[in-house]
Order: C-alpha cells, then structure tokens, then sequence
C-alpha cells in the first residue's frame, strides 16, 4: 500500500503543480474588458452554488410566510364569523322587537279607535296541546277576567275565555272542536253558527241550502251565543257545497290564530261598532267620545231618579 502511494507520489505532484501554474497564470491574464481570469472562474463556479441557495431560501421563506398568513387568515376568519353570528342574533332580535313594536301600536291604535268598548290588552306566555287548540295569556282574576269573555285581535275574533286564575287565563280558540259562535253572512245577514273543525278552518252549520252564499263572503258574528258583540268579524267563507239539509260551508277564520302573540279581551259584552265612522273618528277624540259617553249616562240616570223622587214625593 506504501509502494503504491510512493509511486503515484510524482504525478500528484505535477498535478499539484499544473494547477498552481495555471491558477498563477488565470490571476495574471486579463480579458479585454480588464476582468482577471480566476474572477471569472470564480463567478462562473460559485454562481450555480449561490442560485441554488438563494432558490433554496425563497422556497423556504415562501413556505414559512404562506403558513403564518393562512394561520393569521384562519383567525382572521373564525373572527369575523363569529362576528356575523352576533350581528346575525342581534340583528333577529331588532326584527323581533321592530315587528313586536307594530304589533302593540296596532292593538293600541285599535283601542283608541275603539274607546268606548271595555277592552283589556293580553299577551300570549304559552299553549295547552292537551286541550287542543288553547291558549295562556297573562291576564286572570285580578284583572278582571273572567270566563267565557271574548278574546278578539284587531283582525277579528279568536276565541273565549276557558278557565281563570290568579294571574293567568286559559283561552280556548275558535277553531277547536269544542268551540263555537253565532255567526252571520254579511251580504244577506242569514244567521248560523260558526264551530270548529279542529283544523285550520270553521264550519258554517244551519245555512239553507236555498240560500245563495259566495265563496268570499264575510261572515260576522250574530250576537246570539251572549259572548260577542254583533258584527265582528269571524272570517271568509272559502268553500261552499249543498248538503242534507244544510249547506256545507268551510270559513278562514279572520284572525291568524297560528300567529298570536297579543289579544284583546271583552271584558262586557257590550255593543260597539267594529269600524267607527271615519267621520265621527276625525272630529271626535276619544277623551271627548269618552267624556260625551260619561254625560250622556249621567243624563240618563238624572232622568231615571226624577220619576223615582217624584213617586217618593207622592206616597204618604
């Protein structure tokens, strides 16, 4: 192995001594434009080296880069979706308390309206699915409730008291099976009674069949059951068919009983007009209908204690 290297010894060192010469001769020769030779060398030796490197770091530097982004972008985006849920949920809310807003101003706009009938705001709190087509709402006894007093909407009629507590009510709705009111058509005023299906739709029972009904006549209540007042609205007559030996008449009711949230309750049962007259409603305020209410009631009582004094007066 010694002999080997021993021999081979002289042409490393020729080998050695080439390169040295030619590394000596390539720092001595210039090119035309005044550049060394081994400058060249060098440049042309080292610069793949560099371009591999520099790609190497970009490549590197653009993966480091690309992964902190998308991590900041999945932040970033978990961020603003919970940010959309929260505008979302308020957003809902604000609708809910805009559409609850209508809602109470046309029951108060209605009341105003009709300020002579012994009207008493109820909110919905819960439903009786055991009892069919119930009701809760939270006016009861110490309000003044009591039971089989109409509930009414300003759409028109939604039922009857059923059962009274202490704070709440149960009411019972027009188109349960156990539900009912006198009812009449308000183009030839022939009298019925409106009933229940325990679906969506009332029943029109003891209507003749020689008597002409259209589908899309209004039926009012009669006044006849001792619980509403005459000419409120019960609903639209939607479906007519001869039977034996009455008509088979199918009514929507005028109130959307499936969207109940505030209703009004009869606390009398008094007569008063469903639509006041426009003209009476522009000249006359309520205080002022009220006020002319409370006289004329006066008027009548002074009326009606005169004879009694009179009478008193006479005997012995």
């Amino acid at each position: 192995m010694f002999e080997i290297a021993t021999r081979r010894r002289p042409y490393v060192l020729l080998a050695v001594s080439l390169v040295f010469q030619i590394l000596l001769l390539a720092v001595q020769v210039r090119r035309p434009d005044g550049a060394r030779l081994i400058r060249v060398w060098a440049v042309e030796l080292l610069t793949p080296a560099e371009r591999a490197g520099s790609w190497a770091l970009d490549e590197v530097r653009g993966g480091w880069t690309g992964y902190v982004g998308l991590f900041r972008a999945n932040r970033e985006n978990q961020r603003l979706r919970e940010e959309v849920g929260e505008l979302t949920m308020r957003n809902s809310e604000l609708e809910s308390r805009a559409a609850e807003a209508q809602r109470l101003a046309a029951i108060l706009q209605f009341q105003e309206a009709h300020a002579d009938a012994p009207l008493l705001a109820a909110r919905v709190i819960g439903g009786d699915a055991s009892a069919g087509r119930a009701i809760y709402i939270d006016r009861g006894e110490r309000d003044g409730v009591q039971p089989n007093m109409g509930v009414i909407t300003p759409q028109g009629v939604v039922g009857k008291i059923l059962e009274v507590y202490s704070t709440t009510s149960q009411a019972l709705l027009l188109t349960d099976k156990n539900s009912g009111a006198g009812a009449l058509l308000a183009n030839s005023r022939t009298q019925g009674a409106a009933r229940g299906s325990g679906g969506p739709q009332l029943l029109l029972d003891y209507v003749s069949n020689d008597q002409e009904v259209a589908t899309g006549e209004r039926v009012l209540t009669s006044g006849m059951d001792k619980i509403f007042p005459k000419d409120l609205p019960l609903g639209v007559v939607t479906e007519v068919k001869p039977g034996n030996p009455f008509k088979q008449i199918q009514v929507r009711p005028a109130a959307r009983l499936d969207q109940l949230e505030e209703v009004l309750i009869l606390l009398a049962r008094r007569q008063w007009d469903w639509e006041p007259k426009p003209a009476e409603a522009a000249e006359t305020p309520p205080a002022t209908r009220r006020s002319a209410a409370g006289t004329a009631s006066s008027a009548a009582a002074a009326k009606t204690a005169a004879p009694e004094s009179g009478e008193a007066k006479a005997k012995p």
